[in-house]
C-alpha cells in the first residue's frame, strides 16, 4: 500500500477535478433533455455518469497495486476477449444513432471499441517489450500486434464507428512507430505500408457506395455550419458556436444555459463544452484546455521517465489516446475539422468511456509508481 504514495499526486487531483466538474457539467446539460426528450429523471445521467465513476476509481486503486509486468498473458488474452466481444455486438449488439456498437445488460450499455483502445496499448507495450528484451531483430515478429489492431479496427469500423476506428488505428501507429527497431528500419517499414495503403485504397474505393453513405460525406461539409443551420451537417455545430457565444467571458451562470433546452442535441456527451463555455465562460474554457495540456505534458514526462519498454509505450499511448479525443472533439465542435462524434475525456457522460479512460489513468500512475522504485533502486546501488 506504501507504494500508492509515489503516485503522481497532481496528475491525480487533476482526473478528480475533472471528473468532478464533469459530473456538475452532465447534470447541468441533462436536465432538461432527459425530461422533455428520454422522459426520465432530470437526474437520470447524473446518477448512470456518478456510479460510472465510482467503479472505476475502485478499480483503479486496485490496478494501482498491480506491477505491469504481470500483465503478460493477460493481455493477450484481453486482445482475443475484446475481439470477440467486437465480432458479437455485431450480431447482438444495441443499435443507437444508426451504430450497433453497445451490448445493453439489464439498466446499463458497454461498448467494446472504447475497451479495445487500451487493450491495444497494453498489449503492444507488452508484445515490444517482451521482443526488445530478447534481443529478437525478426521485423516479421513485430507486424503480430498491428494484425491483431488491424483486425478491432475493421471490426471497430464496421459498426459503423469510424471516429474510434480513426483514433484505435492512429493509437496503434503512433506506438508502432516509436519502438526502436521500427524505427530504426523506418525507409523499410514505410514501403510496407505504401503497399498495404494501395491494397486498402483499392478495397475502399470498390466499396466506396456502402462506405461513403451521403450522411458520412454530409460530414466533411463542415465549415460555415451557420449558413447550413436547417440541415443536419450544420444544426449541431452552429448551436455549439451559438452556446460559446451566448456565454462570453464568464459565462451566464451554472444551469442557466438556453442551448440545453432542446436547441443542442446531446448537449451532456460529445457537446458538453459548449455547454461549459456558455454557462461558465470563454475563459473557465480556456483554462480546461490548458489543464488539459497539463495532464498531457504529466503522462508524458511518466513516458519519458521509464526505464524499461513497456512502461514507456503504455504512458505514451496513453498520451495520445487522450490527445486524440481532446483535439478531435474540440475542433470539431469548433467546426475546424469533420465533426465524429468523439467524447470530451472526463467531461463527456459514457459509462464505457469513463470506465476505461479512468483506468488507463490509474495504469498511467502504476507506471508512474515503478518509474520511482526503480529510480530508488538506481540510486541506492550506487552508494
Amino acid at each position: 500500500m506504501k507504494d500508492i504514495r509515489k503516485i503522481d499526486k497532481f496528475l491525480l487531483v487533476l482526473i478528480i477535478f475533472y471528473s468532478v466538474l464533469g459530473l456538475m457539467m452532465i447534470l447541468s446539460a441533462s436536465s432538461v433533455s432527459t425530461v422533455l426528450r428520454y422522459h426520465v429523471s432530470s437526474y437520470h445521467f447524473f446518477v448512470r455518469q456518478l456510479a460510472a465513476l465510482i467503479v472505476a476509481y475502485i478499480i483503479g486503486f486496485v490496478i494501482l497495486l498491480i506491477p505491469t509486468k504481470r500483465y503478460g498473458f493477460l493481455s493477450f488474452l484481453a486482445v482475443i476477449g475484446v475481439i470477440a466481444l467486437l465480432g458479437l455486438v455485431l450480431v447482438y449488439g444495441k443499435i443507437t444513432n444508426n451504430a450497433q456498437s453497445w451490448f445493453k445488460i439489464g439498466p446499463f450499455t458497454l461498448q467494446p471499441s472504447e475497451f479495445a483502445k487500451t487493450v491495444i496499448i497494453v498489449f503492444m507495450a507488452v508484445f515490444y517489450n517482451m521482443l526488445t528484451e530478447k534481443r529478437n531483430k525478426n521485423i516479421s515478429l513485430y507486424f503480430i500486434p498491428i494484425t491483431f489492431a488491424a483486425i478491432m479496427a475493421v471490426l471497430i469500423a464496421k459498426q459503423p464507428d469510424l471516429g474510434s476506428a480513426a483514433i484505435f488505428t492512429a493509437i496503434s501507429g503512433f506506438i508502432f512507430m516509436t519502438v526502436p527497431l521500427i524505427h530504426s528500419n523506418f525507409g523499410k517499414i514505410i514501403k510496407i505500408f505504401v503497399i498495404l495503403g494501395i491494397i486498402v485504397g483499392g478495397i475502399l474505393f470498390y466499396k466506396s457506395d456502402s462506405l461513403l453513405t451521403d450522411e458520412r460525406l454530409s460530414r466533411f461539409n463542415f465549415k460555415n455550419p451557420c449558413s447550413r443551420y436547417r440541415e443536419d451537417s450544420g444544426y449541431q455545430v452552429c448551436n455549439g458556436l451559438i452556446a460559446i457565444s451566448n456565454g462570453g467571458l464568464f459565462g451566464v451562470g451554472l444551469g442557466k444555459s438556453t442551448q440545453k433546452y432542446m436547441y443542442l442535441p446531446e448537449s451532456h456527451t460529445d457537446f458538453i463544452f459548449p455547454i461549459v463555455c456558455e454557462e461558465l465562460g470563454a475563459v473557465f474554457g480556456a483554462l480546461l484546455i490548458v489543464g488539459y495540456g497539463v495532464i498531457l505534458l504529466r503522462m508524458y514526462r511518466i513516458a519519458k521517465s521509464a526505464d524499461n519498454l513497456r512502461t514507456s509505450i503504455i504512458a505514451y499511448g496513453a498520451f495520445w489516446y487522450f490527445a486524440l479525443h481532446i483535439i478531435i472533439n474540440l475542433l470539431g465542435i469548433l467546426a475546424l475539422i469533420p465533426l465524429t462524434g468523439v467524447p470530451l475525456p472526463f467531461l463527456s457522460y459514457g459509462g464505457s468511456y469513463t470506465l476505461n479512460a479512468i483506468i488507463l489513468v490509474f495504469i498511467v500512475e502504476r507506471v508512474a509508481i515503478e518509474n520511482k522504485k526503480n529510480k530508488f533502486t538506481r540510486e541506492m546501488a550506487k552508494i
